[in-house]
């Protein structure tokens, strides 16, 4: 029985510590490496800013929710609900973990675009949102 107990916390540990450390694998450089590598060309942020405030056929655009410039905090269009600046130097969180930014890439270009972003698009908003500074 010590031996399943020392097994059960050595799993517990080993799983909080990859928690943990997943919660900031990544940065929004890197992020923006990641996507203008998958592109096969770098991101470019007068594309960005553009992509980022054209309604794209439908009755949202990215800044409808995030706000333009989106550096500020913004408020989700439908359901009011408060979302934390996207720009990364108003924002020291954004784009710090892959799984949320998988994640919020599919839902809202999907919100936008009724479709997933190409890589090139997610390249392109990237570099818009690393150079807007303070």
């Amino acid at each position: 029985m010590p031996a399943l107990r020392t097994l059960a916390l050595a799993a517990l540990c080993a799983f909080a510590f990859t928690s943990i450390s997943h919660a900031a694998d990544t940065t929004a450089a890197q992020q923006l490496a990641h996507w203008s590598a998958q592109a096969g060309s770098p991101g470019n942020a007068d594309k960005g800013k553009v992509f980022f405030t054209t309604r794209h056929g439908g009755e949202w655009s990215c800044a409808s929710c995030h706000g333009s410039p989106p550096t500020a905090q913004g408020k989700h269009a439908s359901t009011g609900k408060s979302i934390s600046p996207l720009a990364p130097a108003f924002n020291p969180k954004a784009f710090t973990d892959t799984a949320k930014v998988d994640k919020w890439f599919r839902r809202n270009c999907n919100d936008v675009l009724s479709r997933e972003c190409t890589a090139i698009e997610k390249a392109d908003v990237l570099a818009y949102l690393n150079a807007l500074k303070p």
